[in-house]
């Protein structure tokens, strides 16, 4: 599956190796929803891929992708 490019994996779970809590934005998503540091970006990013989740949360905004990832794995904004 290609990544469609939504942002929602930069912000939805909590990515520890840069600090980030979970539902909160990264701090490298750049406009566009692409990644700053994608060249330098942790290998937990490095290693990410998309999958059926991506399209489990597909919805029109950045905000509604997020709101379903975090309803699918019953998880709360920190």
């Amino acid at each position: 599956m290609e990544c469609t490019g939504c942002g929602t994996c930069c912000v939805a779970p909590d990515i520890s190796a840069l600090g980030k809590k979970v539902g909160e934005r990264c701090l490298h998503l750049a406009e566009g929803e692409r990644c700053g540091i994608y060249a330098e970006r942790p290998a937990v990013c490095r290693g990410y891929r998309p999958d059926d989740i991506c399209q489990s949360v597909a919805a029109p905004t950045l905000e509604e992708r997020v709101a379903r990832y975090l309803e699918l794995f019953g998880l709360e904004r920190s």
